[in-house]
């Protein structure tokens, strides 16, 4: 095998991790950023809680999972923010595909709305909230999206006016371009869209609602929001 091809076999295991529906669904609702017990995801999944146990321990032994126990129960979540980008970017190539298939049930039509409207992507927001929050930070010369994504020495005096301490970056960029599946824009991500999920969940901004990924912008968040970034309530509606 030439050097060209050595990454090959390591990108094929890869791939048939996730090339599994049963596995694809884990993967998708953990990027909800908790973790999760075997059987929440059996539940989710559809299928009997021996045979996700044995989805789970490939997507573990293939370094996608990471696990730990408390007691009886077993805990699984995203390895790390780099799996969690992964799976949000095949995610979007699907998207399309995806949305021509009409919900079959109010529920699962209410459902698809609420994720579009606003939600979590692993530790960031997404859907027209991550979208509005984005477009307000770059309208604002707070964030540049010309080279990529990077916050402006305006932008980091914001997070530091707003409490929104940025924690040090080590590996993680501090800001990075997610390609958001239902807007099919990018959206804030890294330490600076990971921070700011974090607090507007902790001062009350949003809510999460139902059992997936999808916020609700609160009254508090909606004052907040246009105050610090001139959003207009409708818009988070």
């Amino acid at each position: 095998m030439t050097e060209k091809d050595a990454g090959a076999p390591g990108l094929a295991r890869l791939a048939g991790l996730i090339a599994d529906e049963t596995r694809a669904a884990c993967l998708l609702a953990l990027l909800d950023g908790r973790a999760w017990t075997a059987g929440e995801l059996a539940r989710h999944a559809g299928v009997a809680a021996s045979t996700l146990s044995e989805h789970l321990g490939k997507l573990v032994a293939g370094g996608l999972l990471a696990e730990e126990r408390q007691g009886r129960h077993r805990y699984v979540r995203l390895a790390d923010d780099r799996v969690a980008q992964l799976v949000e970017d095949l995610a979007a190539q699907v998207a399309p595909q995806a949305a021509a298939r009409r919900p079959r049930t109010l529920r699962a039509s209410s459902a698809g709305s609420a994720m579009a409207r606003g939600r979590t992507c692993y530790d960031h927001l997404a859907g027209r909230l991550g979208i509005a929050v984005t477009d307000a930070l770059t309208g604002r010369g707070l964030l540049r999206q010309d080279t990529g994504f990077a916050l402006t020495d305006a932008g980091l005096g914001w997070f530091d006016a707003a409490g929104i301490p940025l924690p040090p970056t080590g590996r993680r960029p501090l800001a990075r371009a997610c390609l958001d599946w239902t807007e099919r824009r990018p959206h804030l991500a890294g330490v600076a869209g990971a921070a700011l999920c974090r607090h507007a969940l902790d001062a009350g901004w949003c809510l999460r609602i139902g059992s997936e990924r999808a916020v609700k912008v609160t009254p508090a968040g909606e004052r907040a929001l246009s105050e610090l970034l001139g959003i207009d309530a409708a818009v988070l509606r």
